[in-house]
């Protein structure tokens, strides 16, 4: 009996401190009990804003879309993916995709080179690079509305100053926002000039995170300029080639300011971004269902080409 006593092994203890009883073994992963985060308090205010004022009108517009909703109607139809399939023969929607991917594909390619090559000139910390980047910049923020304004009076061809000046040389006046083929280039041209600072400075901030050693050792083996820039330059920035042209590709998908501002979709619908369309077919003519229709097509169209441009610029850390 007592050689049984003195062999025993001690009685296990679980997580608690109390001693397990024989033939079960505690479980090390037994859950502690879970505390409140006091963070949530904080986090209370913002996260109700956002359910309020962002996720319930998203769902709320999705919901929208499955019905002929309009605005002052007794009763609203179920109609399914009826919207969806009035979009898919709407003419109205395939110009505005049309414009709206055009404007896109041409504003977004021109900030991304020349907010890149701006970077490259002026990534010294020189007094002289800090002014000119500031003047650069500057316009970015500016809202739209009044970026358009100023140019809709610049470019007006009987008192603006571009007419004006045009005249002096000479050149007979143009009316840039009044023609069809000449209007949505206008537009695309306000457009960069606004957003090339914002893009500019990206760069500059990439620039900055590549390790100068790749540098010194390109030096070393004899590269040049133009083989620095495509070797060692645009494979070390591609996060930020990335992150700028996501965020370029979703404004310009987005503008709806300035086109309603210089042209209002015009001449002739020219001009006529998805927005355009949305906010006319919404909050003109009241048709919400189709509205919300046009919102989640767009919705989509965004996210493909967002998950192109992810796997376009994709990356390894070790590269």
């Amino acid at each position: 009996m007592t050689d049984r006593l003195v062999g025993a092994a001690p009685p296990r203890s679980t997580r608690d401190g109390a001693a397990a009883p024989d033939g079960q073994e505690a479980r090390p992963g037994r859950r502690r009990a879970r505390r409140f985060q006091p963070a949530w308090l904080f986090m209370a205010p913002s996260l109700l804003i956002l359910g309020v004022f962002v996720l319930f009108p998203i769902l709320r517009s999705l919901y929208y879309s499955f019905f002929d909703w309009t605005v002052g109607a007794v009763s609203q139809q179920f109609v399914g993916f009826g919207n969806y399939v009035q979009l898919a023969h709407d003419p109205q929607f395939w110009n505005a995709l049309r414009v709206t991917l055009e404007y896109t594909v041409v504003s977004v390619v021109l900030l991304v080179v020349l907010g890149f090559v701006a970077a490259l000139l002026l990534q010294r910390d020189t007094l002289l690079n800090r002014i000119v980047r500031s003047v650069f910049f500057f316009p970015t923020i500016v809202s739209l509305v009044t970026i358009g304004l100023v140019w809709k009076f610049l470019l007006d061809p009987d008192i603006g100053l571009v007419g004006g000046l045009t005249a002096l040389v000479g050149l007979p006046s143009v009316a840039w926002l009044q023609s069809t083929s000449l209007a949505l280039p206008t537009v695309i041209f306000v457009a960069v000039w606004k957003s090339i600072g914002f893009a500019m400075i990206l760069f500059i901030a990439g620039l900055k995170g590549v390790p100068a050693e790749r540098y010194e050792a390109a030096e070393l083996d004899g590269a040049n300029r133009w083989q620095t820039v495509w070797r060692i330059t645009l494979p070390s920035i591609r996060p930020t080639l990335l992150f700028t042209s996501m965020i370029l590709t979703i404004q310009s998908f987005q503008v709806f300011d300035l086109v309603y501002v210089m042209t209002g979709g015009g001449p002739v619908f020219a001009t006529d971004s998805l927005v355009n369309l949305l906010y006319r077919d919404g909050f003109v003519n009241y048709q919400t269902g189709y509205a919300s229709a046009i919102s989640w097509v767009l919705f989509v169209i965004v996210m493909l080409i967002s998950l192109l441009q992810l796997r376009l610029f994709r990356y390894d850390d070790v590269d």
